[in-house]
């Protein structure tokens, strides 16, 4: 019995090395790490493999995709228990629809984004889990470009768009991203304005996932906390609930719309001085130039002139 899938991941990797007859230092220079870097990997210790190099280590020691299949396993530890479910349903569902209340969903974010929603919360525990979960949701993205892929379908309210996570230039890089939706076509983007009102899935985040088999199930998630739904009544009414927050959000062009002015919007508040630094440039350029000092009213009042 293994102690993790880590510890199974490099147990599988040293047995594989050894059955093609190669040391440790003859891998790393194949798959170009040092020596070091599979020693830890077959202990089990220091940082995981990223998903190019297990597909590295695969081609090398003909695994037949052994150790890229492993992979996902490794990564959903560094994730609370009641996510991994969710995670292992979403690598294989066909049709992925998700509304999302407070961030951009993670097949859809950017790493700089990533970063930044990872790294607050409860359940995080240190910087090298940080890493290992930003690694694995970037890995979990690789789908997206792959042969299955899914045919995704994201609600955003309005106020993903609005919240400047990680920094104006953090959150224009992400915004970008979600206007190259338009060119691809299994994905489609909508935005839940604000004045649509109260909502069913106001309090977190929904997604419906078909599997292979038309088979459905649901998953809600809050800060900290997660429940998947296989329960098919269940299902259909989140799924009721879903279509009643698609057919409220705006149109997807609209959508695009809504998110390119948002960024626009955004970009020139990020260059534009408040109204108090305007006044202080303002006041001193007059200086500089000799003229008045302003009122209040921003009016120029003129210098008065020294009595004969």
């Amino acid at each position: 019995m293994y102690a993790s899938r880590y510890a199974l991941f490099g147990a599988r990797a040293r047995r594989l090395r050894v059955a093609a007859g190669l040391t440790q230092a003859e891998l790393g220079a194949a798959v170009h790490v040092v020596s070091t870097r599979i020693t830890q990997i077959e202990r089990a210790s220091g940082a995981k493999p990223t998903l190019e190099l297990a597909r590295a280590l695969d081609a090398v020691l003909g695994a037949d995709d052994l150790l890229v299949e492993l992979w996902p396993y490794v990564y959903r530890e560094a994730f609370p228990d009641w996510s991994r479910k969710f995670m292992a349903y979403s690598e294989r569902a066909v049709v992925i629809r998700q509304y999302a209340a407070h961030v951009v969903p993670g097949l859809l974010q950017t790493e700089a984004y990533a970063r930044t929603v990872l790294s607050v919360g409860r359940t995080l525990d240190g910087r090298q889990q940080l890493e290992e979960r930003v690694v694995a949701r970037m890995g979990r993205q690789t789908r997206l470009g792959a042969a299955d892929r899914p045919e995704l379908w994201v609600v955003l309210d309005e106020a993903v768009l609005r919240r400047p996570v990680g920094g104006p230039a953090v959150m224009r890089e992400q915004l970008e991203r979600l206007l190259d939706t338009a060119t691809e076509s299994h994905l489609t983007v909508q935005v839940l304005p604000f004045d649509q009102g109260e909502h069913d899935v106001m309090g977190g985040s929904l997604t419906l996932l078909t599997m292979p088999d038309d088979s459905e199930a649901a998953y809600t998630e809050g800060a900290h906390y997660g429940q998947l739904i296989e329960e098919t009544g269940e299902v259909r009414s989140f799924a009721l609930t879903y279509d009643r927050l698609r057919a409220a959000a705006l149109p997807p062009l609209m959508s695009l719309d809504m998110i390119r002015s948002v960024m626009e919007d955004s970009h020139r508040g990020a260059n534009v001085p408040s109204r108090s630094e305007r006044r202080r440039l303002a006041q001193e350029q007059l200086q500089q130039s000799g003229g008045g000092r302003l009122r209040g009213g921003g009016r120029r009042v003129p210098r008065r002139r020294p009595r004969p």
